[in-house]
Order: C-alpha cells, then structure tokens, then sequence
C-alpha cells in the first residue's frame, strides 16, 4: 500500500465545513448589531487551577454564537458563566466582567435566579424531570408564579420547540416515553417557556442521532427570530450551519497548568474560510484538535 504523502504549505485543503457553509440558508446580516453580551477579561479558575484566562467579546442579539475548540479547552466553562451555573461549584472563582445590558451579573445585589430567568440553558444530555410532558413544561412557570394561562403557555412553548404536535395527543404521558430527540425539544420548550431573552445550548446534539440533530439545527435557525442563542460544540460542520458568529477556544500549557484562551472570533463564514490565525485555521482545517 502507497504511503500518503506529507501535507505541504502549499497542499489546499477545503475542510467539510466550507461545504456547510457554502450550503446554508442566506441570512440576513444587520448593518447595526445590538449587544447583548460584553465578556471582559474573564477568567475562571477551580480552586488554584486556572480553566479560562482572559476572554474578552460581544455576543449579539437574535444572532447564534458557537463556542468550538478542542476538548478541555474551557468552553462549558465560559457558557456557564453566562447564566452563573458555575456558581452551583463550590471551588469556581470568576475575575473579570460579564456584562449583559451593560450590567455586570457577577456584581453586588445580583440574585442568580433572576438571572436564570433571562438567560436559560439546555444541556448536553436531555434532562426531563419523571413528571408528564406538560408538568416538565409548566414546571419553571409555577416556580416563577407565571401561572396565568398556564395551558397557553405550555402550548406556545412546545409550538416554539416544534413539538406540539407529536404531544398534543399525550401531555399527561411521561416524559421519559419520548425519543431522545423528543426529549430534548422538550427540554427546550421547558427552557423558552419562562420567556427568557437568552438560550444558552452546551452541546445540545451531541447524544442525538443525525435525523434529531438535523431537527434541533433546524430549531436554533427558528427560535433566533426571538432569542439570541449561545452554542458549545464539538462539531465544526454543526457550527458551519447554524452559527453567526463563532469563537474559537485553544488549550494552553504553562507548567502543571492548562487553560483555554480565546484565539479568534469573528462571522463564522470568516471563521472557516479565511481565519486570521494560524492556530484557527489548523483547527477547522483538522491539522490539529
């Protein structure tokens, strides 16, 4: 068998994701952009060890932000900052600002559950509570007193999910008879049904078959008319199809320590096509990660 010859500086290589890029919807790109994140020399760290150093963007309105990097890299680490999750881990310690709407979240008088209002989160492995469908969607609403209309709510939620209609016939069932992908829309009805501004999404698709990943693609494309969307994923094609923006990650080695760091973020067609750095484009080319 011919061994393959050596990839040279002058070789093209034309990743997966510039197909997907090339192959997604047209969409509109505002002139003016409003933010609704600005991330200010965030770092994180888990007793002593550094997680994430120094990132600092803009995350806009109605747009979907994929973080991508290689694994350890800090990604969920940063999404979770987003909402103060990281608050949940007693040895996280966050420096720096994250300001939404000009307000920093991590400063005094900030009540973390009111935050978790505005800025819901979907996680990587869906997550229904053994309750019915309906009361796993009307669950945040009676938490937060949001009981007027309760069954409209829960509809226009699972409506918004794209599920209404494969559970209008068994809202008493339990949650735990739905596929895998059914779950996880689910999750996402339970997560819009408080009516947040922002829907965090930490590798949403991972666990999902290709054919439920196409569908929960197709939702973010959807639910960006009316939240703004932040995305972790491992997978960059995923990113090349749904994104807007995207934020590439790297892994730092200093001594005994390793952190992510924020190496490049810009229009993600920018991103896989013409990236500034080097290490970005080693990255979405596959010569490394």
């Amino acid at each position: 068998m011919r061994e393959e010859e050596p990839v040279t500086q002058t070789d093209t290589i034309i990743p997966v994701a510039h197909i997907e890029i090339a192959q997604r919807r047209e969409q509109d790109v505002p002139s003016q952009r409003e933010t609704v994140f600005e991330i200010r020399n965030l770092t994180v760290s888990y007793g002593k060890a550094p997680a994430l150093k120094n990132v600092s963007f803009d995350v806009y309105r109605n747009q979907v932000t994929a973080i991508i990097g290689p694994s350890g890299c800090g990604k969920s680490t940063f999404i979770r900052c987003l909402n103060r999750m990281n608050d949940l881990v007693g040895t996280a310690r966050v420096q720096g600002e994250v300001l939404y709407h000009g307000q920093n979240l991590y400063g005094p008088g900030v009540d973390p559950v009111q935050v978790r209002q505005h800025i819901g989160m979907v996680f990587q492995k869906p997550n229904p509570f053994p309750k019915s469908i309906f009361d796993n969607v009307a669950w945040g609403l009676r938490i937060l007193g949001m009981k007027d209309d309760l069954k409209g709510r829960v509809q226009r939620a699972l409506e918004q999910a794209a599920l209404w209609d494969d559970v209008k016939d068994r809202l008493k069932k339990s949650a735990l008879g739905l596929s895998g992908g059914q779950q996880q829309r689910l999750c996402i009805a339970r997560a819009i049904a408080v009516e947040p501004e922002v829907l965090l999404m930490d590798e949403p698709a991972s666990a999902l078959d290709p054919i439920a990943t196409a569908r929960i693609e197709d939702l973010m494309h959807d639910l960006k008319e009316n939240y703004t969307i932040v995305i972790v994923t491992h997978n960059m094609q995923q990113a090349a199809r749904v994104a807007d923006m995207t934020a590439f990650f790297s892994l730092e080695v200093e001594g005994p320590d390793r952190y992510g760091v924020l190496v490049e973020y810009d229009g993600t067609e920018k991103i896989f096509t013409q990236p500034s750095e080097k290490k970005t484009e080693d990255y979405v080319t596959g010569r490394f990660g």
